[in-house]
């Protein structure tokens, strides 16, 4: 074997190899079988289109059990009359089975966030993106040349926004790779299978499920800058424009 074939064995034996980098706990919106770890926890803030904003706190019980609350409001910031989302939201999530070479990790939780405006005088009682409800998530990593990659799917059932009349399970994927150790970039896909049915069709905003995309940026440690491109595949006849958003989430032990 000449040299050059051993280089190249090595190096891609080392991008296909799993790693122990644990894969984030959240892409963009979709859920990853990933956890926070024991005596850790996170505090994050979404900032929406028209002036909406997210506070999450989030902490690690144990490496497998992590839980945290979320609550907001859909124009925080801006002119117009305040409106407060109408409770907390709940985040619950346990991951089941370790990720190891041959396996993904496996994760289940509860997530009842949405995202966007809440609509409750009008009885639909939803957000304009609805909360991914109850899932199964799972994640498997590899180390890159660059860094770690990620690939994430899953299956959620929306079990609180259900009076618009659709009410299937729902499927997701999403991938995230770092560039470098500051760096990363995150694709995901929400396939919006809850939201293709009567009052639903109407409500939503996206053609075919939400694309979105998002570059994530450590400029120090256990800080988290995200600017995030979301519902890339909007519908033209009700928007004409993708969501541009920002997230901040800083990770820290007790």
């Amino acid at each position: 074997m000449t040299i050059q074939k051993i280089i190249y064995l090595l190096f891609f034996t080392g991008l296909l190899s799993a790693q122990d980098y644990p894969p984030p706990t959240d892409l963009i919106t979709i859920p990853t079988a990933g956890t926070l770890s024991r005596g850790s926890f996170s505090m994050d803030m979404r900032i929406q289109d028209e002036g909406g904003l997210i506070l999450g706190l989030s902490a690690g019980i144990t490496d497998r059990f992590q839980f945290g609350l979320s609550y907001g409001s859909s124009n925080l910031i801006g002119d117009d009359s305040l409106r407060w989302y109408p409770r907390p939201e709940a985040k619950v999530k346990y991951l089941v089975i370790d990720e190891n070479m041959s396996m993904p990790g496996i994760a289940v939780g509860i997530n009842t966030q949405g995202f966007g405006r809440f609509h409750e005088a009008d009885s639909l009682q939803r957000y304009d993106t609805k909360a991914f409800g109850a899932y199964v998530a799972a994640s498997k990593n590899w180390e890159s040349p660059f860094g770690n990659m990620g690939l994430h799917s899953g299956i959620n059932y929306n079990f609180t926004e259900v009076d618009d009349g659709d009410s299937d399970p729902n499927l997701f994927i999403g991938f995230d790779i770092e560039l470098n150790p500051e760096f990363s970039i995150l694709m995901e896909y929400n396939s919006a299978l809850n939201e293709n049915d009567m009052t639903a069709k109407n409500m939503s905003i996206n053609k075919g499920g939400y694309l979105n995309a998002a570059i994530r940026w450590s400029f120090v440690e256990s800080l988290y800058l995200e600017f995030d491109f979301n519902n890339l595949l909007f519908d033209d006849e009700k928007v004409d424009y993708f969501k541009r958003e920002i997230k901040i989430t800083y990770i820290e032990y007790f």
